[in-house]
């Protein structure tokens, strides 16, 4: 089973960052300036934030199989109008489709996680499921690079509608939705069990990190890599693509490695809260140094990626507030924040990066103040975060 939930994960992280590696066949071949491949980029997260909604009301009451389903037939659907397009807004709509398609993945692979595992061994499979399942974003560098140049971006992605095909075959074979569990006095309305989520306090402080943590390290990965090296280190196509590779391969690895670290510190806050504050200075030191060295700058990358892969363990400590009876609708809107504030974090440094190019500002001044701006924005984050309670010592909220 968790490998059927792992592999549509998998292909959610591939499409989310891919537009960094085919930005140029899109730029010709529909006429899209850096705000309209900016505003691509952002539908997907929007999209995918806005069904968060939905699937928060839909986990508890319908189950995730058939939420699933639906959602990998929009992928599909999504994937073969990309292949197709000829005009911006067919990118647009495939991209919407595609966000909402995969909108409930991980969603669903947490929740069966969250029901059927014991709730000590949540944050250790959730940071397996994400590591593992962020593998797909290197997929998204190098190896796309590589198909486009052979059978073009139209055929590949034609190809990648074919995959997900498989993937919704394998969800409607194996996935078996867990049993019910009613809310204490019985059925509550789901504005009810939003309005029981809110009033956990333990939550609050963890709301700001969730809403940019995740934000700018996606910017940066599904959208200024790219430019970044090319216009400021002066990488050709073939490097930047591999830079991105392995920026991927970072996130990836840094979703694995939480899950031990955070089993050596038994604690979620402070595994949290130390792989931020290493976040922090690299995004300060990139913003600040980074331009005058290739190899800092892609070794600052590396560590904001790997450190800055927090997602699950945070998502636990979450979840240690979470009464039962919501766990899927409580889980899902702690990730519409993650993907709520990456999209929106997209299309804000999309206005301030063509904003900054029409006003002429040098590349490497203008990526400078770009992640010196990421490091400042997730510093106060982890100031409120640390405000919140540690997990070990909460018990669960009514």
């Amino acid at each position: 089973m968790f490998f059927t939930l792992l592999f549509p994960y998998f292909l959610g992280n591939f499409y989310r960052p891919f537009l960094a590696v085919v930005a140029g066949d899109l730029s010709r071949d529909l006429g899209l300036d850096s705000a309209g491949l900016a505003s691509l980029q952002a539908t997907f997260l929007l999209a995918f934030a806005l069904t968060q909604v939905p699937v928060a009301l839909s986990l508890d009451r319908f189950g995730p199989r058939r939420i699933l389903i639906l959602g990998l037939c929009a992928a599909v659907a999504g994937s073969v109008l990309l292949s197709a397009a000829g005009q911006p807004w067919h990118a647009l709509t495939a991209m919407a489709l595609l966000g909402a398609g995969f909108s409930p993945v991980m969603m669903a692979g947490f929740y069966v996680i969250g029901r059927v595992y014991a709730p000590e061994r949540f944050a250790t499979l959730s940071s397996l499921l994400f590591g593992l399942g962020t593998l797909g974003d290197p997929v998204s560098g190098a190896p796309l690079a590589l198909a486009v140049g052979v059978f073009g971006w139209r055929v590949t992605m034609l190809g990648m509608a074919g995959i997900t095909v498989l993937s919704l075959v394998l969800i409607a074979i194996v996935l078996r939705d867990p049993p019910r569990v009613e809310a204490p006095g019985g059925k509550i309305s789901a504005l009810a069990a939003t309005r029981q989520i809110f009033a956990i306090r333990a939550l609050w402080p963890i709301i700001p990190l969730a809403f940019v943590s995740y934000a700018v390290v996606a910017a940066v990965r599904g959208l200024w890599i790219a430019p970044y090296l090319a216009q400021v280190h002066h990488f050709g196509p073939y490097a930047v693509g591999l830079s991105a590779t392995a920026m991927g391969l970072a996130l990836a690895l840094g979703g694995i490695f939480y899950a031990p670290m955070n089993r050596y510190l038994g604690d979620a806050k402070i595994t949290v809260a130390a792989g931020i504050a290493v976040t922090v200075v690299a995004w300060l030191v990139l913003g600040q140094f980074g331009a005058g060295s290739d190899g800092l700058a892609l070794g600052l990358l590396f560590v904001a990626a790997g450190f800055g892969a927090s997602f699950a363990i945070l998502l636990a400590h979450s979840r240690a507030f979470l009464p039962t009876h919501v766990l899927g609708q409580g889980v899902t809107m702690m990730n519409l924040l993650f993907f709520g504030g990456a999209g929106l974090g997209q299309w804000l440094s999309g206005r301030y990066v063509k904003a900054a190019e029409i006003a002429a500002v040098a590349p490497d001044l203008l990526y400078g103040r770009l992640f010196t701006a990421f490091g400042v924005v997730l510093a106060v984050a982890l100031g409120i975060y640390l405000l919140s309670p540690r997990e070990r010592s909460a018990s669960p909220a009514q």
